[in-house]
């Protein structure tokens, strides 16, 4: 956010950013600067108007009966935005329209940029993919897995096999896990950690976590973890600075993403979008992350704040292999390449959280055939999504990347696999 920038140092010279558009958004220089193309423009474009409109009903409807709080669309093709719209209320307990500037929590699309961090430090010679953590976290020196004995009557600890090295933490092959997914007695020792809280900073996160047992070997197989978060304290470790801090430093102010980051400033809080109080499928209370404070945990794995502009300038630096609009570069061509490819080969996944034809790299899922997944996409598209709704994708054979932002928790595999096929009906 705004407030996790720091002025430039005197004598420095700011990025130039493009004018903000009618929404207030400031959109990547390539972007149109509106809410979306002229018909004919979309056609020039290989994109369907009549489909885009179809698409917008869909979104409008569930929205009109109450299954969807409000939305914010993106969709850039060709190095334009075409099509970037606001639907339904920014807050279901106010009057407020939803904005195309509007604040979401984006949780786990925080887990790409924090990636990109480290990657960022492997160029420059910090650290190494085969780096056991230990080097920079000795608690992590001695990690143990939990096994079931006598047909889980009891359990055992057993030393891991190997390290944890840092290519295991990118692509969630760590034997880590989440609270919400793991099984059994590690789930609650995960739950009695309280790894949640926002009171802990990541140095003390990364103390209580290397207590907990593994799932399994590290290498064994992909589980999706907390691993982004120990990825976070690396990130500290090795550039001496807090995440927050570096993140801006890096990334956000050469990016001008001036609305992202760990909470969002007081000046700023009437633009944050806000979920149904309670889900209307379960009755259950939504409860999200308090947008409004400072936390002492910056997690790597799912803290960031943003906007659908600001994460279309992320999205548009890794299209054009990472350089930004002003032709600065973050990130080198072949960084991104390794990024992006198929880091578990044979490696087995442990949840369904990887769809079929999917394989994981460093900080992305990434698509290994066109075929086997019940949603549409190329071969070598990457993507990721956030737990309240929030997701996008790359899809570099067609030149797009999509954007979509929402505070739904309760039916976000819904809206990914929706959202997904909508898009990809409007190529033409």
């Amino acid at each position: 956010m705004p407030h996790e920038t720091p002025p430039p140092a005197a004598g420095s010279s700011a990025t130039s950013l493009p004018a903000p558009d009618s929404a207030g958004v400031r959109m990547p220089a390539t972007a149109s600067g509106t809410a979306g193309l002229a018909p004919a423009a979309l056609q020039a474009l290989g994109l369907s108007p009549t489909a885009l409109q179809r698409a917008e009903r869909v979104l409008q409807d569930d929205i009109s009966s109450a299954r969807l709080p409000g939305a914010v669309v993106l969709l850039s093709r060709r190095g334009q935005i075409a099509w970037h719209e606001a639907f339904g209320k920014r807050d279901p307990a106010s009057p407020d329209p939803m904005r195309r500037d509007a604040i979401f929590r984006i949780y786990s699309m925080t887990k790409p940029i924090v990636s990109l961090a480290v990657m960022r430090l492997v160029e420059e010679g910090r650290l190494s993919l085969s780096d056991p953590i230990s080097r920079w976290l000795p608690a992590f020196a001695a990690p143990r897995v939990l096994e079931a004995a006598n047909g889980a009557a009891e359990t055992v600890l057993r030393p891991a096999s190997r390290p944890i090295t840092v290519q295991d933490l990118l692509r969630h092959t760590a034997g880590l896990s989440y609270e919400f997914i793991a099984q059994g007695p590690l789930q609650q020792a995960y739950l009695d950690a309280d790894l949640g809280s926002r009171k802990r900073d990541n140095a003390a996160f990364c103390d209580v976590l290397a207590k907990l047992p593994l799932t399994c070997d590290p290498g064994a197989r992909w589980e999706y973890s907390r691993a982004t978060d120990v990825l976070g304290r690396l990130v500290e470790i090795v550039a001496d600075e807090p995440l927050g801090v570096h993140l801006a430093r890096r990334f956000f102010q050469p990016l001008g993403m001036v609305d992202t980051g760990f909470f969002v400033p007081p000046a700023q809080h009437h633009r944050i979008a806000e979920p149904f109080p309670v889900d209307p499928d379960t009755g259950d209370e939504v409860r999200l992350l308090d947008p409004c404070r400072a936390p002492a945990f910056e997690s790597g794995g799912g803290g960031l704040m943003s906007t659908s502009g600001d994460y279309a300038r992320f999205l548009q630096m890794l299209v054009d292999k990472g350089r930004t609009a002003a032709g600065e570069r973050l990130v080198a061509r072949k960084t991104l390449e390794l990024m992006t490819a198929d880091h578990l080969g044979t490696i087995p996944a442990a949840s369904d959280l990887l769809p079929p034809g999917h394989g994981f790299g460093l900080g992305f899922a990434v698509r290994t055939h066109a075929g086997l997944a019940t949603v549409p996409g190329s071969v070598g598209q990457y993507f990721w999504s956030g737990i309240a709704g929030t997701t996008f994708w790359v899809d570099p054979k067609e030149e797009i990347f999509a954007i979509l932002m929402t505070q739904a928790p309760g039916r976000r595999d819904h809206y990914r696999q929706l959202f997904r096929s909508l898009v990809y009906a409007a190529l033409d």
